[in-house]
């Protein structure tokens, strides 16, 4: 199991390589901004998918 510091360093790099330092830090203010509740939102963001609908999707992202 990775420490708390490793995520937190590989999840600021993926933010940082994926939207760039300006938008991953306006990300990082967003979210602390406002109450967010990861686990809920993980539970209603793809309830209108199906797995396979979400399969085809993460194949295409990853093929990008």
């Amino acid at each position: 199991m990775r420490t708390d510091m490793l995520i937190r360093y590989e999840g600021m790099r993926a933010l940082r390589e994926r939207l760039g330092p300006v938008e991953a830090e306006k990300f990082i203010v967003l979210i602390r901004r406002e109450p967010f509740d990861y686990t809920e939102w993980q539970q209603t963001l793809w309830q209108n998918k199906s797995v396979d609908e979400l399969f085809e999707a993460a194949k295409q992202q990853s093929s990008e």
